[in-house]
């Protein structure tokens, strides 16, 4: 009798642990590829469980998509473009968005060519044609970067594509260059038989513009009533991303569950670019993965000003919010 009273009372407590879990929606910016690895790995290895979080994460389209899904209500959590934040909370009208968690410490905006098309200098762009989706997060820099790099915008001929003709277009011709992530950029084209050596990748970071890049989005509303919420969920990310950067080839496994079709081998090289190029900083392996300077945010915000018109111009503390961060020690990352 004894040992039923204890067994039923065990079940009662797991089934109260179970209906704990609080749903969570997340919305990435894009597919299920190599850089998405992390958020997999946190929830194989129970990271978001353990905080008492049941997470759904979603494939995404654009910055200015996920921007849209949090700011609807429809996800608690998106990962997205800070420089998109900027020019959506320029407009008082908006919901306050928030980005918690830096992820991107040094964004991978690009512009990619063709090495038989002779751009590689930002000027050689003149007389060309630049295939460009209108919500992509590369494209939202170009009046910063053609203003940073004196070039004469009225030779330049823009072409409004779609992300998945992009890199095919470039192959075909259609296009001389694109706008991109550069790890994302890089691979499909690869993927699509082009030789390294034939890839020309001009990176907007070593070209004037000194911006951060996607991280964890929340509308500031809801952070403020589930603190807790919020700070479980930056802790388990964290934890997925040290992890995969300990381990980026053990991460694979996590993702190929969700996205069989993919070429294993392509994604890790993906990977590793955005670990290596946008990740692991100067700036992180100094003061932990997660957080930003003020100062660079202000200046970054400053600069994104050179190509667009604020009306309600947003300072660094409406934009980012490190309240719900974990101490710098814990966040502290070692490959």
């Amino acid at each position: 009798m004894k040992t039923r009273i204890w067994l039923s009372a065990l079940l009662s407590c797991a089934a109260v642990a179970a209906s704990a879990q609080t749903p969570i929606k997340f919305a990435l910016d894009w597919r299920f590829e190599g850089p998405a690895s992390p958020y997999f790995v946190a929830l194989d290895k129970g990271y978001y469980k353990a905080e008492g979080l049941d997470v759904t994460i979603d494939t995404g389209n654009g910055s200015t998509e996920a921007i849209n899904r949090a700011a609807s209500g429809a996800y608690q959590f998106v990962f997205g473009d800070i420089n998109t934040l900027v020019r959506f909370r320029d407009k008082p009208e908006n919901k306050k968005l928030k980005m918690v968690l830096m992820v991107y410490n040094a964004p991978p905006f690009a512009i990619v060519s063709l090495k038989k098309g002779g751009i590689s200098k930002p000027k050689d762009l003149e007389g060309k044609t630049l295939g460009a989706p209108a919500a992509d997060g590369a494209y939202a820099q170009w009046p910063a970067f053609v203003k940073k790099n004196g070039i004469d915008v009225s030779k330049v001929k823009i072409e409004n594509v779609g992300f998945p003709v992009r890199e095919p277009m470039l192959v075909e011709g259609k296009v001389d260059a694109i706008t991109g992530f550069s790890f994302s950029s890089y691979m499909n084209l690869r993927g699509r038989g082009i030789a390294q050596d034939d890839i020309n990748v001009m990176l907007m970071r070593n070209l004037g513009l000194e911006l951060y890049g996607n991280g964890i989005i929340v509308d500031a509303e809801y952070a403020a009533k589930n603190p807790k919420i919020v700070q479980g969920f930056i802790r388990a990310t964290i934890k997925g991303w040290q992890e995969t950067i300990r381990d980026p080839k053990a991460s694979m496994a996590s993702l190929m569950k969700r996205n069989n079709i993919l070429n294993d081998g392509q994604e890790f090289v993906r990977l590793k670019m955005a670990i290596d190029q946008n990740v692991m900083t100067p700036e992180v392996v100094a003061n932990g993965f997660g957080g930003v300077d003020a100062k660079r945010l202000t200046r970054s915000i400053d600069q994104i000003g050179e190509g667009f018109k604020y009306t309600n111009k947003p300072k660094a503390d409406d934009i980012f919010d490190g309240a719900y961060l974990a101490p710098k020690a814990e966040r502290m990352i070692k490959q």
